[in-house]
């Protein structure tokens, strides 16, 4: 979701014809876009949730789970609801294109195509779709810190659990508090709340990998989510953030303040109960008011032991960060 990353448009094509495969490859390869395909309807469901393509290009006549219930599938999920579908259709009959589009896709070609006109269909569609995601990423940008907020949050949860379950990668998830940020506030004021807010988001921003999804969680909380990361791994993340927010210094008045933050984590792989977004949130949270009962500036684990501090597992500050 990220404007100003120059990867191609991606367009998935699920048709239980490979020379019709190979015809679209044909037909959009001059437009610079990434087409991948599936022959059945379920895998086509299965790769557009894990991938997330911009433009789905679905058969009506599938075998098995004809090309409307698969609309239907992609448009009930919150992975897949907002994908632009095109119906591909041998059929010119009112009544089917009326079923399609009452289903959400958003427009049909007719088999045979029509080279120009298939062309341009998509590009229309794409269009559509880059001014949604636009206007989208604006509404999960937290004004304050410019980090994605709690909304992109839980979208983002959801979908990597369904990554996560169907590749068996592991999921981190790590919450952040502010320490003592109600004194901080009261001491030197709110507009001071502000600049740590944003300093510290700053911290978590350059010290994430790439790969991250740095969150403002809401007041003085953040979130980071931690793609195909080990626990192992995602203490180290942790340690080098919490180590980078100690070392930052924040002017306020003649004085010079030392800001700390505590942590709670939990990983999928080492996780029992169901593994829902809502029950990684509660685990992270109870990990990380550990933390603070144990006086803040620490890190604490969920696990299958219960809640523990990271120190039991050694040395934190050296590690895979994969």
């Amino acid at each position: 979701m990220n404007p100003e990353t120059p990867n191609p448009n991606r367009v998935l094509v699920i048709d239980d014809s490979e020379p019709i495969h190979k015809l679209i490859e044909a037909r959009l390869r001059p437009e610079g876009l990434e087409v991948t395909c599936e022959l059945d309807g379920e895998r086509g469901i299965e790769r557009a949730i894990s991938e997330e393509p911009d433009l789905i290009l679905l058969d009506v006549g599938l075998p098995d789970v004809d090309g409307f219930e698969v609309c239907r599938q992609l448009k009930e999920h919150p992975t897949t609801r907002d994908i632009p579908v095109i119906f591909l259709t041998g059929t010119t009959s009112t009544d089917s294109k009326v079923k399609g589009l009452d289903l959400g896709a958003v427009d049909y070609v007719t088999k045979p195509f029509d080279q120009v006109e298939l062309r341009a269909r998509v590009r229309a569609a794409l269009r559509t779709k880059r001014l949604q995601d636009i206007l989208e990423q604006q509404s999960f940008l937290d004004g304050l810190t410019g980090l994605w907020n709690r909304t992109y949050l839980d979208r983002r949860t959801e979908s990597e659990l369904t990554v996560a379950r169907r590749y068996g990668r592991a999921l981190t998830l790590v919450m952040v508090d502010i320490d003592h940020f109600k004194r901080l506030n009261d001491t030197y004021g709110h507009l001071f709340g502000d600049v740590v807010l944003q300093g510290i988001a700053d911290a978590l921003r350059a010290y994430a990998r790439r790969s991250d999804i740095v969150t403002r969680y809401g007041g003085e909380e953040f979130a980071i989510l931690l793609t195909n990361t080990s626990l192992k791994a995602g203490l180290f993340v942790a340690e080098r953030l919490r180590s980078s927010i100690e070392s930052r210094h924040f002017e306020a008045h003649d004085d010079v303040v030392t800001i700390t933050a505590s942590f709670g984590i939990v990983c999928t792989e080492d996780f029992e109960a169901e593994r829902t977004p809502e029950n990684l949130m509660r685990a992270a949270d109870e990990a990380l008011y550990a933390s603070k009962d144990a006086g803040r500036n620490c890190i604490h684990v969920h696990g299958r032991e219960g809640v523990i501090s990271a120190d039991q597992f050694g040395d934190i500050t050296e590690g895979d960060e994969s």
